[in-house]
């Protein structure tokens, strides 16, 4: 059966669209932030904990480019939502009644593979929803919902954990993750057309590209790739080194976390609601400049400030950086694959690049931090985004190619 139009695209499907996006914040990565503060006053070292955050990374990297192809293959969008939600959940329970290294290395090694299907499913779904012209916008959107619903979320857990301990832990991840279901159910399936979803508006009817050929023969698809390799690489073990190194000192994993993660989710909210504007204004470029600039100065507060006073600009900036990341790495990819129909795939391939920058941080960060304490790994890791934005400027027409006519147009 055809899809009705993105033009014809009810409220009941937004509305729900957005509600999935709020709760999905807390139900797509199981513990999420709270995972090392929770296993470090359970006994594991930085360097135990960036071994199991980098094997689950390498796991990741294996099954998403698999997973993208099948997102541009399936009619199933919403379904490719719904299983990887119950496993996840299903895993963080099970590292949290027993912080074990089966628990701890299975559930996160599973984690890792059905929660890489979850990103590209989302985006997929979005643009078969909304078309090409409205998809900048509802990217925008959905991170406004998905960072609003980690705010939420992260409130939850501070009050949860207060009154409740780790029963109200557990009773909260349950019922997110059953919020998070009965939102992508009431997404009506009718109104995702599947062609647009995977970057085909317009289909002669003539074979397509094979995905390989798309992705390896796009300059600008990996110079993107490469550009996001090297800041995830930087970015990706700050806040993690943040929430080990506080909750250790005061002793309270999930209520520091919570803190230290809300600053930056509230960031990434205002970048959110500032993006469109932004983009319209000084161009999509421009975005990803200002995001690559905010980790070397992120990295050089937190290198330079031992008081937990610092986490405020430090995570302010978090979200400042990877806030416009995330909004402007799916538009790029989308204008760069425009037309090929493997739209999914390829942001599943850079998704798969810029994993391999995240994984192995999280081997380096641990090794910086047994060296020269955590002072060094913020210093090294904050630097290391001055690569990414020479690759950036220096490839940045074919990463940000010259927007269609369509693009931003009134609706």
């Amino acid at each position: 059966m055809t899809a009705s139009p993105p033009s014809r695209l009810s409220g009941r499907s937004l509305a729900a669209l957005a509600t999935l996006n709020f709760f999905l914040a807390d139900a797509r990565d199981g513990l999420g932030p709270f995972l090392d503060g929770f296993l470090a006053t359970h006994g594991w070292t930085p360097m135990a904990l960036g071994v199991v955050a980098t094997l689950g990374g390498i796991l990741g990297l294996i099954v998403t480019p698999l997973f993208g192809a099948l997102v541009d293959a399936s009619p199933h969008k919403r379904l490719l939502i719904i299983v990887p939600v119950i496993l996840v959940t299903a895993a963080a329970l099970w590292t949290l009644a027993s912080p074990g290294n089966a628990s701890v290395f299975g559930g996160q090694s599973m984690t890792a593979i059905v929660g890489a299907v979850i990103g590209p499913a989302l985006m997929g779904l979005t643009l078969g929803l909304v078309g090409e012209a409205a998809f900048p916008d509802q990217v925008a959107r959905n991170e406004f919902w998905n960072h609003a619903g980690n705010v939420v979320s992260l409130a939850g857990v501070y009050l949860a954990s207060s009154f409740f301990g780790l029963n109200g832990i557990i009773g909260l991840m349950i019922l997110t993750a059953l919020a998070t279901i009965a939102a992508t159910l009431a997404i009506d399936p009718r109104r995702i057309d599947n062609k647009v979803a995977r970057g085909l508006a317009h289909d002669d009817g003539s074979p397509g590209p094979s995905g390989y050929s798309v992705i390896a023969g796009s300059r600008g698809l990996i110079l993107l790739a490469v550009t996001l390799l090297i800041f995830h690489f930087g970015n990706a073990p700050m806040s993690r080194l943040i929430a080990q190194d506080f909750s250790i000192q005061l002793g309270t994993p999930f209520r520091t976390t919570a803190i230290v993660t809300g600053v930056s989710q509230l960031s990434m909210i205002g970048m959110a609601l500032a993006a469109p504007y932004l983009i319209r204004r000084f161009g999509l470029a421009s975005i990803f400049i200002i995001a690559l600039c905010a980790l070397p100065l992120r990295g050089a507060i937190a290198g330079s400030f031992e008081s937990f006073a610092a986490i405020y600009p430090v995570q302010f900036l978090d979200g400042a950086g990877a806030g416009l990341i995330g909004i402007a790495t799916p538009l790029a990819a989308e204008r760069i694959l425009s037309g090929t129909g493997r739209f999914n795939a390829g942001l599943a391939a850079v998704m798969t690049v810029q994993g391999i920058g995240a994984s192995l941080s999280n081997i380096v960060a641990g090794w910086l931090t047994k060296e020269g304490g955590y002072g060094l790994a913020y210093w090294v890791h904050g630097l290391a985004a001055l690569a990414a934005i020479a690759v950036f400027v220096y490839g940045r027409r074919e990463i940000v190619p010259e927007r269609r006519a369509s693009e931003y147009a009134p609706r």
